[in-house]
């Protein structure tokens, strides 16, 4: 959905209603394209999940902690 910025200011309320159901809103500045209106991804709430790397980290080595000498 193409909408000028102007008409935008007038149905906002309108076009994030649309959004919600799934469209984009694409607000125009003359006829060009300017801003894409699109859902945001819900962001992930509270602490992070232990797990959620295993095999994504690799050890090099092993002795790492060890001193050199």
């Amino acid at each position: 959905m193409k909408v000028s910025i102007a008409s935008a200011k007038h149905k906002l309320s309108e076009l994030i209603k649309a959004v919600e159901q799934g469209k984009t809103v694409t607000f125009c500045r003359n006829g060009v394209p300017v801003v894409d209106l699109v859902l945001a991804k819900p962001c992930m709430a509270g602490r992070p999940k232990f797990g959620t790397l295993v095999g994504r980290v690799v050890i090099l080595d092993p002795d790492w902690w060890r001193p050199w000498g």
